[in-house]
């Protein structure tokens, strides 16, 4: 389920500080995930979501319910995530050639999964 809709880890920005929230608490937060994202090299539509430190989760997508339906799919596998961790100390991360399969067969420039992947070819994933 991850790796249908994000294809790498979905990353933790840093908390803000005492004077990014008195400054501009809600463009502050925006441009931590900025940050983190170009720090990391991130895709920002391959991984079309964030936490941040102290506060929550973020999602978005081309259009309000895509966005909604990330979040969602970020909710579902934060928690079977914290299910395997419960279950199980070994390691749960995909290996790439995996995470390529899943993530590639419904966005990749060749893909061919999903009922309507129209949208999907016109997104390759940026390396």
């Amino acid at each position: 389920t991850h790796a249908d809709t994000f294809y790498g880890d979905v990353p933790a920005a840093d908390a803000l500080t005492k004077e990014e929230i008195e400054a501009d608490y809600e463009g502050n937060t925006g441009k931590t995930i900025v940050k983190t994202f170009q720090e990391r090299g991130l895709d920002y539509e391959a991984v079309p979501a964030s936490l941040v430190s102290q506060h929550g989760p973020f999602a978005w997508g081309p259009t309000p319910a895509k966005a909604v339906y990330n979040a969602k799919v970020l909710e579902v596998v934060a928690e079977e995530d914290y299910h395997t961790a419960q279950l199980t100390r070994a390691s749960s991360e995909l290996p790439q050639y995996l995470l390529d399969k899943h993530y590639l067969r419904k966005h990749g420039a060749s893909a061919y999964y999903g009922q309507n992947n129209a949208h999907s070819k016109d997104h390759a994933v940026r390396k």
